[in-house]
């Protein structure tokens, strides 16, 4: 190998070598962004209705929030909850408990439906409040319970799925 031959490639690697870091400075000339004072996004935390367990409750008037219900449209919502849950009477146990007379009943008290232990534990029955705030957010309502469900942040939704849910029912209860 003669010494032309020596010279190109030591050329080629220093004109990789310039290439390279010349890109990255024109790159930061072309995209400059300034940079801010404070990194990062401010986040605003709103307060959220507590969990039944912790006796932190939040008022709810329940006769006002069923007033907002709507059986028709309770029967549209629902269907967020028929992926998991049957309504039909005599129905089966799907991922989650059949829920055909699930108001005011005790809560885990579906006889061939395996419950995760929270629900098994909780010694309370699906009352009105009691269905309200499970559908705001069951995992929190109720911690370490099995349903994935996000929830229901609409008011009238959840009026009208419990309002649905009570109509579901071999005798269903005068609203409050």
């Amino acid at each position: 190998m003669d010494s032309f031959e020596i010279n190109k490639i030591i050329a080629a690697i220093i004109l990789v070598v310039v290439v390279i870091f010349g890109l990255d400075k024109v790159s930061e000339t072309i995209f400059y962004v300034e940079k801010p004072e404070k990194p990062g996004y401010e986040v605003q935390i709103i307060a959220v209705s507590s969990t039944s367990e912790n006796n932190e409750t939040e008022v709810v008037d329940i006769s006002k929030l069923m007033a907002m219900g709507d059986f028709d449209h309770g029967k549209k919502v629902f269907k967020k909850c028929a992926a998991c849950h049957s309504i039909n009477k005599g129905g089966n146990n799907k991922i989650g408990p059949k829920l055909w007379n699930v108001m005011f009943r005790p809560v885990g008290a579906v006889s061939d439906y395996k419950y995760s232990k929270a629900l098994a534990n909780y010694k309370k029955e699906w009352s009105w409040e009691e269905m309200n705030g499970f559908l705001i957010k069951p995992s929190k309502w109720i911690s370490n319970n099995k349903m994935g469900f996000a929830g229901l942040k609409s008011e009238k939704d959840r009026a009208s799925v419990i309002l649905y849910l009570n109509q579901s029912s071999d005798s269903p209860r005068d609203l409050p």
